[in-house]
């Protein structure tokens, strides 16, 4: 989800609390702390060589051990997020992602698959990352005839 559209989907709950669910519906533990936001820029080599660029915008999310068994509310949150964006420049089309981990979560950089208002609280659902070979999907995207076995680093050798 693009952070223009995360943030739009807040804006319309303001009064409402801000939850952090996996898609198991297990939650971010009351009481956390949104401790970072973070904006990040790629720039990587795919393994045919090509090179890929790319901007996220990353919540950091935190449990202290002595956390209250309150969840921050949207409009915390938005106070947070628009005080950040006027200290270091958040990229509105880039990719949102929370990074959080505990018992229950693997400690990973989620992606956002939706938000969506429930009475007095907004969920945010969380999916974990996936791993992919971009030499391997550009590839099939302009081959019709491939196979979707044929190996990427063959097609592409450039780097591998």
């Amino acid at each position: 989800m693009k952070t223009s559209e995360f943030i739009s989907a807040l804006r319309r709950a303001t009064d409402t609390q801000l939850i952090f669910v996996d898609l198991d519906g297990q939650a971010v533990h009351s009481g956390y702390h949104l401790t970072e936001l973070k904006a990040a820029s790629f720039e990587t080599v795919d393994c045919g060589g090509q090179v890929n660029r790319w901007h996220e915008a990353i919540l950091q999310l935190w449990v202290p051990p002595d956390a209250d068994d309150d969840y921050i509310t949207v409009a915390k949150f938005l106070k947070i997020f628009d005080k950040v964006r006027g200290m270091i420049p958040l990229d509105l089309d880039a990719e949102i992602r929370v990074e959080y981990g505990d018992e229950n979560f693997f400690p990973s950089t989620y992606r956002v698959r939706s938000v969506a208002r429930d009475r007095n609280m907004t969920r945010v659902l969380l999916q974990p990352p996936e791993t992919t070979c971009k030499a391997r999907e550009r590839r099939m995207a302009g081959a019709q005839s491939s196979s979707p076995s044929d190996s990427c680093c063959v097609a592409a050798p450039t780097c591998c």
